[in-house]
């Protein structure tokens, strides 16, 4: 965020100066003449990739750890779940057009950065192939290096997009809320915003996983209605929440007054 954010503002002072987007100076953190690397895939990574190429990167690499999506939906990801499936974002087409191939290589995890002659910048990459097998009886997903695939990548400007991985589970630990080893999430009731611990509730991708932050803000609110009910009901039992329902709103009864 560092990096977009940085080369968000540039432009817009600029324009805002200038009164367009041309000719606009070199943000802090630029990749014009550099070797980039982005590591995570995901709006944030395309995003990377889009804004490199723009700068004049001398190349662009995306590394991803997970497997290439299909083409088409799979046997575990049927209509109405959002589609799994190969995407090629603007970024990426920018890529192609100026390198003639994608930039995205897959099942690929970077080991260790590899300093200059100085050893105050980055020059490069350790890498090595990873392969996803599933357990036929559980159903879990396991990652495992291929041995022999190592390799070196050339890099002088690395960017992180890395997505959500789980919630911090010491500050889960410390509020005494119960995750199991295999989750990423904090376990919630059924439909529910509140968690094992009293007076403790989890909304947004730490309740559902990595997802949109449209979700994010829904959940939250969802969540301060149900805390705000559990506050009314202390004092009487059948009270409801008055803020608004996922959707809408909650119609309130308006007593009319006349004055003579």
């Amino acid at each position: 965020m560092d990096f977009l954010g940085a080369s968000t503002r540039t432009l817009l002072d600029n324009a805002a100066e200038n009164g367009d987007l041309a000719d606009a100076p070199a943000p802090p953190i630029s990749a014009a003449g550099r070797h980039v690397v982005v590591i995570g895939g995901g709006d944030t990574g395309n995003d990377c990739i889009g804004t490199a190429v723009r700068q004049g990167a001398a190349s662009v690499a995306n590394f991803e750890l997970l497997p290439e999506p299909p083409r088409t939906r799979a046997p575990d990801n049927p209509w109405p779940q959002f589609p799994r499936i190969f995407r090629v974002d603007y970024g990426h087409e920018e890529a192609i057009a100026r390198w003639g191939a994608d930039p995205r290589t897959f099942c690929v995890s970077a080991k260790r950065f590899v300093a200059d002659e100085t050893g105050t910048r980055v020059a490069g990459i350790e890498t090595v192939r990873v392969e996803w097998t599933r357990d036929a009886e559980t159903q879990r997903w396991a990652m495992r290096e291929v041995p022999g695939s190592e390799k070196l990548y050339k890099a002088d400007l690395v960017l992180l997009a890395m997505g959500f991985v789980g919630p911090e589970r010491n500050v889960a630990a410390d509020l005494g809320v119960p995750m199991p080893d295999d989750s990423a999430r904090v376990p919630t009731a059924e439909g529910a915003y509140c968690t094992a611990a009293q007076g403790v509730y989890a909304a947004g991708d730490c309740r559902r996983g990595q997802s949109l932050v449209v979700w994010a803000i829904s959940e939250g609110r969802q969540a301060a209605r149900e805390i705000d009910q559990e506050l009314r009901r202390r004092d009487r039992p059948e009270a409801a929440s008055s803020l608004p329902v996922e959707g809408g709103v909650v119609p309130r009864a308006v007593e009319a007054s006349v004055i003579a």
